[in-house]
């Protein structure tokens, strides 16, 4: 079988989509307060045989144990004012939605409902609870309008693409949406390649990018490729070449910042000691790894090492002082190409300075 092959992010390609229609926008239920009357009770006299109380203690004031159960018969296990009613309703509504296609997709096919209900929410503990990510310089990334987030790749399976989309969209206050660019392998994958469509990311092409940065999203890009993905443990967190350069033209011409992205702990999630080129050429994939867990544990060989991950943005470098011709300029690409990967690299080595440990 042939080689996997790599399309070239500065290839110019078009793309037929559908008509662009905008995408909803989910909100959250509140739920409602109830208040009670300032009548007065009329008098209680006592049964026989008992005594009526000293004296009722006042309610609680707002603040001060006012949502706590008040009395045995209340079950603290369902949320007050039919929380679970809504969340049910909530998910039936949904999955109608998802059986009648009463939901909307833009022209890459982006699903902005399926991603924020239902991938984020897969990906999310993963990113909190597994590598534990730290996310920094956050308001790096503009509150509005296009921007265009080089980082770098690394960790044997790209799993750093899909914890930095989590870190951009629950750590940014505007709750942004990061568009990922990806090679032409990631959409030959059955099933991989519909959930990388309905989770916003499209083919590395600078035709796709650019009407991405013009219509005002955040695209992010990993310019390092198969190169450092699958480079081997001994090569971890050097950066590899950025190409010729595409990234940077693409940003000029769509006048958009350029934001460095640094991505240390993905190193070492599958610590790869080898590669088995045949294997790798028959499979029609660009390596095959070898870990110290996989092949030899199986299927238990391919679960990532729980490492600690930090995620840091850095100053952008605007673009839009450049005149319009600037994007055509070898040089000034070559300048600014260089600006970013030194800039990603001296972060990278900051952040391995202050890690205490690849665990904790």
């Amino acid at each position: 079988m042939a080689d996997a092959k790599v399309l070239p992010f500065d290839d110019d390609r078009s793309r037929s989509g559908g008509a662009s229609r905008p995408a909803r926008r989910r909100t959250g239920a509140g739920g409602g307060s109830g208040g009670r009357g300032d009548g007065s009770a009329a008098p209680v006299s006592a049964l026989p045989g008992t005594q009526l109380p000293e004296a009722a203690s006042p309610p609680p004031e707002a603040g001060e144990g006012a949502g706590e159960p008040e009395g045995p018969g209340r079950d603290a296990s369902v949320p007050p004012d039919g929380g679970w009613e809504r969340r049910i309703a909530g998910g039936l509504a949904f999955l109608r939605r998802r059986v009648t296609g009463d939901y909307e997709v833009d022209e890459f096919g982006y699903d902005k409902e399926l991603t924020e209900q239902v991938l984020m929410s897969a990906l999310r503990p993963l990113a909190e609870k597994y590598f534990r990510v730290e996310v920094k310089g956050i308001e790096n990334i503009p509150a509005e309008g296009g921007a265009l987030i080089v980082a770098n790749h690394s960790g044997t399976l790209p799993l750093d693409g899909l914890m930095l989309q989590v870190a951009v969209h629950d750590h940014h206050p505007a709750d942004r949406h990061l568009r990922l660019l990806a090679a032409d392998l990631v959409f030959h994958l059955p099933v991989v390649n519909e959930l990388a469509r309905k989770a916003g990311h499209t083919l590395a092409c600078a035709e796709d990018a650019q009407r991405l940065l013009e219509t005002g999203e955040i695209v992010g890009v990993m310019p390092e490729g198969f190169k450092g993905i699958g480079k081997p443990f001994g090569e971890r967190y050097k950066l590899q070449r950025f190409g010729r350069g595409g990234f940077v033209s693409t940003a000029l011409r769509a006048r958009a910042p350029i934001v460095p992205c640094s991505i240390v702990g993905a190193e070492e999630i599958y610590p790869m000691i080898g590669n088995a080129k045949t294997l790798a050429r028959l499979l029609g994939f660009p390596y095959f790894p070898i870990t110290p867990t996989f092949p030899w544990l199986g299927p238990l060989g391919a679960l990532p090492l729980p490492t600690k991950w930090t995620i840091q943005f850095g100053e952008p470098i605007p673009t839009d002082g450049y005149p319009q011709e600037a994007a055509e300029d070898p040089m000034l690409m070559f300048n600014l190409t260089d600006q970013v990967r030194e800039q990603i690299q001296h972060t990278l080595y900051k952040l391995l300075v202050q890690r205490r440990s690849v665990f904790f």
